[in-house]
């Protein structure tokens, strides 16, 4: 065995293992600090790329069911108050049933109608004041209408065996907004079609034959828009053929999108869309409008006066009804996406937490084998400096 005093070969070899030990050790107290597996990237690479994007993730989905707790309480507002619009149509009904009694003297109409007067300016006044963080809900100012001036489908005839067949609205209340939507025809199918972005979305309606007084509403519920059709009193038929080729290459296009948009989900697409009716004076009822029927106190001074008001305000009431329905499913359809989200966030932060949080037991156990390698690597490492020490006995000599 040879002996040398300017390279300790065995000193070397137990500090580069001592050094291991420590660099392992400081992992290992990183990990228990700060409670992750992964720290940096030379930690895991791949497990860094894909729990960053799990987190990505987490965090879009929490906004999101903070988005749609955000619109529950702005469809809460809105339904609030049109529970009062409710109230004041079923007490203009009233008044409208008891002018059409004949033992009414002028006076006792226009009294009605002062009463009447001021029940319509409150609709107005509810329709201004119903704001959620300063945006108006009822006066039309979220809600996507027909360009009627750059449509055509909203003037087609379908003519046929002495019978016309018309369209009476469209309506494109949940479509989207600044939207061309360009229809075509294969018998009694009708196709609406629409492109954006290069993303081309049809759907298809069988269209049904009409008979005199018939209506018919060709609905098309994944683009959001409804043609509502009326036959005349005549008694010939339109087959639902002749109504679809009146409709092929017409187009439904609607104004700039206003209405609301509630993101409840991590991705872009992941929205409820609701079209906030206009709920004033001007905008309910039939034909007649409550605004022009209800225009000072003389608004019932006669029985037809009254029936005429009466019809309207059945409509109104039906429009004010509908409209609550569809607040009350979105808030319905929000509450599943906040649950459905949930239970998303959970499992996505336990695959999350499997690769980057540590397990803390192992890691401990680790430390303690670790400590005990480094421990013993100290004491060789003493033993090892130590070694070339017997040449000077040799010296001695």
């Amino acid at each position: 065995m040879s002996l040398q005093i300017n390279t300790n070969v065995a000193a070397i070899n137990a500090q580069r293992n001592l050094a291991s030990t420590n660099r392992k050790l400081g992992g290992l107290f990183e990990q228990l600090s700060s409670g992750l597996r992964v720290n940096r990237a030379a930690d895991d690479a791949a497990g860094l790329a894909i729990s960053e994007k799990m987190r990505a993730q987490i965090g879009g989905l929490r906004q999101g069911q903070r988005n749609a707790q955000d619109g529950i309480s702005m469809l809460q507002t809105a339904e609030g108050a049109l529970s009062e619009v409710h109230s004041i149509l079923q007490r203009v009904r009233e008044l409208s049933v008891q002018a059409g009694n004949t033992t009414l003297s002028s006076t006792d109409r226009q009294a009605i109608g002062e009463e009447m007067v001021a029940l319509r300016s409150e609709l107005d006044n509810i329709a201004s004041r119903t704001r959620f963080n300063g945006q108006q809900l009822l006066t039309g100012a979220m809600a996507v209408t027909l360009d009627a001036g750059a449509s055509t489908a909203d003037t087609v005839t379908a003519v046929a065996n002495g019978a016309t067949v018309s369209v009476s609205s469209i309506d494109v209340g949940n479509a989207e907004g600044s939207n061309t939507y360009t229809a075509s025809a294969a018998g009694a199918v009708l196709t609406l079609s629409t492109t954006t972005s290069g993303f081309t979305r049809s759907e298809t309606f069988t269209v049904q034959d009409m008979g005199a007084n018939g209506t018919q509403a060709v609905t098309f519920d994944e683009l959001g828009v409804t043609v509502n059709l009326s036959h005349d009193a005549n008694a010939g038929n339109v087959t639902g053929a002749t109504i679809a080729a009146a409709f092929d290459t017409t187009t439904v296009i609607t104004t700039a999108a206003s209405n609301a948009v509630f993101r409840v989900g991590a991705e872009v697409g992941d929205d409820i869309s609701l079209n906030f009716a206009d709920m004033r004076a001007s905008a309910l009822g039939d034909a007649n409008k409550l605004d022009t029927l209800i225009v000072n106190n003389n608004a019932v001074s006669t029985s037809a006066e009254a029936d005429t008001l009466l019809a309207s305000v059945d409509t109104a009431i039906a429009q004010v009804s509908t409209f609550r329905a569809k607040l009350g499913a979105a808030q319905n359809q929000m509450g599943t996406a906040i649950n459905s989200i949930a239970v998303a966030v959970e499992n996505l932060t336990a695959s999350e937490s499997r690769i980057r949080d540590a397990d803390i037991a192992q890691v401990s156990s680790e430390l303690v084998s670790r400590q005990i390698m480094q421990q013993a690597g100290v004491a060789v490492l003493a033993q090892a400096n130590s070694a070339p020490q017997a040449v000077l006995r040799l010296l001695q000599n």
